[in-house]
């Protein structure tokens, strides 16, 4: 197991490893989307040298604010961020991170100028949130869900177009202030680029199966990420590609950097 350097030291064992399927990575939205375009001194390529075989599950993030944000929905958020521009505040887990990026879409959508607290990490910008030392955050769906049940935030709306078994009463940015808005946290399993196709797909068909388990699919259900694969290793390649073009244009975009 590698860890590390926004994932970027696992990617590149696995980019190094001899194409025969026994070394994967579980890869991400960030490392495998994001990276590519944050990154551009890698001695390694993050698209050419890893082959995805599958989406393995998927989780939506919400958008929460504290309490005393005088805004109800999207609708009310967006048009008070206009009325009062670079006064609210967002947190995130840091430059580069998958929360950064989707309030930057979000920004980049909405036209609005909400300001970047980045943290060390999800936990202590959500701490920051609930204490009322920044005025929003979109934040893991498991994180934040419980304290809006407990009153200590208000979750406006979940990033992803579409409802989540995890929060079914709460409804998406897309539906309710901002059509199109789509973000997502993906996670894939990926092989060395070169790896036989005979082999890609009998790993597939594997993960396939063990996605679908009851000791798997349950647990990650509970803290709102639901087993989803693709149908195929072409369609998961297909999915990639989109993802990497949309988020390399929204780095280039608004020039986010990691620091």
């Amino acid at each position: 197991n590698r860890t590390g350097a926004g994932g970027n030291l696992a990617a590149e064992v696995v980019a190094r490893a001899a194409p025969d399927g026994h070394t994967l990575m579980l890869g991400s939205t960030g490392t495998n989307a994001v990276n590519p375009s944050l990154y551009r001194e890698l001695s390694f390529d993050l698209v050419r040298d890893l082959a995805i075989v599958t989406l393995v599950a998927t989780s939506p993030s919400a958008l929460a604010v504290h309490p005393r944000v005088p805004a109800r929905n999207v609708r009310e958020l967006i048009a008070l961020a206009r009325a009062r521009p670079g006064k609210l505040t967002y947190a995130s887990a840091g430059s580069g991170s998958s929360q950064h990026l989707a309030a930057e879409l979000f920004k980049q959508m909405a036209g609005v100028d909400i300001v970047h607290v980045p943290y060390k990490g999800a936990a202590p910008g959500i701490a920051d949130l609930v204490a009322g030392q920044v005025d929003m955050s979109f934040a893991p769906v498991a994180n934040v869900v419980p304290l809006a049940k407990g009153g200590k935030l208000r979750l406006l709306a979940l990033t992803s177009a579409r409802a989540s078994a995890f929060a079914p009463d709460t409804p998406t940015i897309s539906e309710t202030g901002l059509p199109g808005f789509d973000v997502w946290t993906w996670y894939a399993v990926f092989a060395t680029a070169g790896t036989p196709g005979d082999v890609v797909d009998r790993l597939h068909a594997e993960l396939a199966r063990i996605a679908q388990l009851p000791q798997v699919k349950e647990p990650l259900a509970n803290i709102g990420v639901d087993t989803e694969t693709s149908a195929s290793p072409a369609q998961a390649r297909a999915h990639r590609a989109s993802e990497v073009e949309k988020w390399g244009k929204l780095v280039r975009a608004t020039g986010v950097k990691v620091e």
